[in-house]
């Protein structure tokens, strides 16, 4: 053991169980160079190759997989341990990196993000907004934000928010001329604001009532990737427009905007925070879950 320290079994092990040396490297938070040195020393000083290595794929050798069965365990075992002991400290500290979508950012993170600082001046938050689901783990990410039906199994999930729904509007002046659906087929004789995503994609607007799901593709007479545009030109009259009821609840509410087919638009479950299955989260993480556990709370409280 005295040729080798934790650093070198670390390297190996995130390499192994990922099977790609720029995945380890991010979450090891160094250069691909550097990790790719350090397997190498450690390989010489064992005498023996661990893993057979190309420019697309990593495999285990033999004597690396029994490594990684012998090791892999224990060395959980040293990060959950040290995780346990920084938790000791009187405030937890450093740098909590969350991806997100959007409208989770806009309707539910934002909220929280001064509260969040203002008990915890020593974490500082990284918080990216992306549509696309990504690869935490591999992109340097502590936790991400999806819905439901985007999370990964071997991720633990706490719920973020209250449910949601989506809401389908228009101002009051378009409401006045061209009239209001009865129902979602009614939306394709209408003009329409449509939402074009960061993968380029253009979603059919959904409906449901009472079991039956109804799914159509109104016609655009705007397309945009941008929230703002779209929020402007609903106000402006330009037609009808599908989206998260956060994003219009005060245009409803004051007038400007008509809501129509609330039936047809049922609630469904707000966005969950997820992370790692790690026994021991780290310190800023494990401090951002419990905060958000009372915030729902107290969020349930105020109702």
């Amino acid at each position: 053991m005295q040729d080798f320290d934790l650093r070198d079994l670390d390297a190996f092990v995130a390499v192994a169980r990922t099977r790609n040396f720029r995945r380890a490297a991010l979450e090891s938070r160094v250069s691909v160079s550097s990790l790719s040195q350090r397997l190498r020393d450690m390989e010489e000083r064992l005498g023996v190759r661990l893993m057979n290595r190309t420019t697309r794929s990593v495999a285990l050798t033999e004597a690396g997989e029994l490594l990684l069965a012998r090791v892999g365990p224990a060395m959980t075992d040293v990060g959950d341990a040290l995780n346990q002991v920084r938790g000791l400290r009187a405030e937890p500290s450093g740098r909590l990196r969350i991806n997100a979508p959007p409208p989770a950012i806009d309707l539910v993170l934002s909220p929280m993000v001064a509260s969040f600082l203002a008990k915890y001046p020593k974490i500082d938050l990284d918080i990216v907004a992306e549509s696309a689901f990504v690869d935490i783990v591999a992109q340097g990410f502590d936790a991400g934000v999806r819905y439901g039906e985007h999370l990964a199994q071997d991720m633990v999930a706490v719920p973020l928010g209250a449910p949601q729904r989506y809401a389908v509007v228009a101002s009051s002046d378009y409401v006045a001329k061209h009239g209001r659906p009865m129902q979602p087929k009614d939306l394709l004789n209408h003009a329409c604001i449509r939402t074009r995503f960061s993968n380029g994609a253009i979603f059919d607007w959904e409906f449901e009532k009472n079991g039956r799901v109804v799914k159509l593709s109104p016609p655009a007479r705007l397309i945009a990737s941008y929230l703002g545009l779209a929020l402007r030109a609903v106000h402006d009259g330009v037609g009808y427009w599908a989206t998260f009821e956060g994003y219009v609840r005060y245009g409803v509410k004051s007038g400007a905007l008509i809501s129509v087919l609330d039936d047809w638009c049922p609630p469904f479950p707000g966005p969950f925070l997820y992370y790692p299955s790690r026994r021991q989260p780290p310190p800023a993480l494990a401090a951002f879950v419990a905060f958000v556990a009372d915030w729902r709370k107290q969020a349930g409280r105020k109702k």
